[in-house]
């Protein structure tokens, strides 16, 4: 099919407005948490970032838990000495990291045909609409849990969860700014509203 200037202007053009969602880096980052009743012990003392059950405690994981540690320091806790004390809490650390292709459901190219009628007379288009975005861009998934817990009694304190996804062709998927992103995300407004999810952008 032979393109007029004007319908090959529009395909152009809507392909430029197509391009910045395309290019995108970040998604929000969903965020819940939950805490005990009485907040009181939350925000201070020692603490000690560990790894979940299962959990490979390797140069990726330190990474979040160095990031969940400054963000525990800023609120108030503060590092045992090493060697001489456990913390008198304890931040239970789980992360998952996982790359993946989304799949491209619709068809790239539509045609559509319109007739209008009126007093000036009448005439019919043809409009046709082509994906020039190419296949989705592969992404990256992380999802962190932190749960803080009394180590005396192993009395749960405080529970939080953030999920993130992004592009890998993001710098946000690099492990440190995805880790600060995080983290910052998660601790927001500690200790924040039991049970309500909420978007950090």
């Amino acid at each position: 099919m032979r393109l007029s200037g004007k319908a090959f202007s529009l395909l152009a053009l809507a392909a430029t407005v197509a391009l910045p969602g395309c290019v995108s880096p970040v998604g929000p980052v969903e965020v819940t948490r939950f805490h005990a009743p009485d907040v009181a012990m939350l925000g201070g003392g020692t603490i000690h970032v560990e790894p979940a059950e299962g959990q490979a405690d390797d140069m990726e994981f330190r990474t979040y838990a160095n990031a969940v540690m400054r963000e525990l320091t800023r609120l108030g806790y503060s590092e045992p000495i090493p060697g001489q004390d456990t913390g008198e809490q304890v931040a239970v650390l789980s992360l998952e990291r996982h790359r993946y292709q989304p799949q491209r459901g619709s068809n790239p190219v539509s045609v559509g045909v319109g007739g209008s009628t009126g007093s000036y007379g009448s005439g019919v288009g043809v409009g046709v609409g082509i994906d020039l975005s190419g296949p989705p861009p592969e992404q990256v998934d992380t999802k962190i849990a932190v749960t803080i817990m009394e180590r005396a009694s192993g009395r749960h304190l405080w529970e939080g969860r953030a999920s993130f996804t992004v592009r890998a062709d993001s710098p946000l998927a690099q492990t440190p700014l995805g880790a600060a992103k995080m983290t910052e995300a998660l601790f927001k407004g500690f200790p924040g509203e039991s049970g309500e999810t909420i978007l950090v952008k």
